[in-house]
Formats: structure tokens, sequence, C-alpha cells
């Protein structure tokens, strides 16, 4: 996998970690025990710092990126879909951030918050807690409180996925 040290600056992966040959991670990156990171994801902590929890998954195609007073810290058991841009943003644990969205810089994802499909997180805006936000931009679906544990399964399957990745992915030449 193409990891890359700037300057001083190295990514710690933890050893229960998946990261996947084909993502980059660059700089000061954390990525917590069975977290896992997809093909063409790129991670780039250089001017600021990124974090992600444990057995949170970053799937394909994802950019992650911060600034030097923005750091995008992403907690623990959050499902980050496909081709999601988040930068400078602050997600809480056991969330889920749609596939095609964008969450900016100052933005917070409450813990358990569902952040839908194509969906666009504008700078500093606040999802609450177990909140649903869909559009552009993103506003809170009234009414509608995500249940607990409902992204459980994602988390789960995910982390089976980097452990079996790890174990019997192989690449081919030809």
């Amino acid at each position: 996998m193409p990891l890359y040290a700037l300057g001083d600056s190295e990514p710690d992966i933890h050893p229960e970690a998946y990261v996947h040959p084909d993502a980059v991670v660059i700089g000061n990156v954390t990525i917590g025990a069975e977290a896992s990171v997809w093909p063409t994801a790129v991670l780039r902590g250089d001017d600021g710092r990124i974090e992600v929890g444990p057995r949170t998954s970053v799937q394909d195609g994802t950019i992650v990126h911060c600034t030097a007073w923005q750091p995008t810290i992403i907690g623990a058991d959050v499902t980050v879909g496909h081709n999601v841009h988040i930068e400078g943003a602050t997600i809480g644990d056991h969330a889920l951030i749609s596939s095609g969205s964008v969450v900016l810089n100052g933005a917070v994802v409450g813990a358990g918050a569902v952040v839908a499909a194509g969906a666009v997180v504008s700078p500093n805006a606040e999802i609450p807690p177990r909140t649903m936000a869909l559009g552009v931009p993103a506003r809170v679906r009234e009414g509608h409180e995500v249940p607990e544990g409902a992204t459980a399964y994602a988390v789960d399957s995910y982390v089976a996925r980097g452990k079996r990745f790890r174990a019997e992915l192989r690449r081919l030449e030809g």
C-alpha cells in the first residue's frame, strides 16, 4: 500500500487495521484497530491531522483531508460510503456517511447520525446525534430518529471483510 511520510509526519496504522494496497495514506493519519480503508481512498494528513477510529470503514474512492486549524476526526464504528469527501470535519461514533456525500470544514455529524447519499453538509453545520440529513445543502429530516444500532450490520460486515482481505487478497499478474 502506498504509505507516505511528509517531513516528520508518518501514518500510524494499527496492526489489526486493513488498508488496501491501492489506497493512499499520507502524513499525519492515525487508523484504529479493525478499521479498513478501501481501494482508491486517499487520506492526506498534510497540514493537519486525520484520525480514523476503530472498526470504521473508509470505502472506495473516498477522499479525507484536513486543514491546519481543522483536523478530520472520524469516530469508532463509522461507515464512510463510496466516493465520499470529508474535510476538516468531526464524525461521531456509529454514524453513516452515505455514498457520494460531502462533509465540509467545521461540520459536526453527531453520534449515530446518517448523512444520506449525495448530501452536502455545509461548513460549520451541525447534524444532531441519531438524525438523518438529506439534500444539498443537507437538512435534518424532522420526526425521523435513526434507531440505535442501525449501522451495526455495515460496521460488522466491513470488519469481517477487512480480515478476509488481509488473509486472502492476492495480486494476479498478467
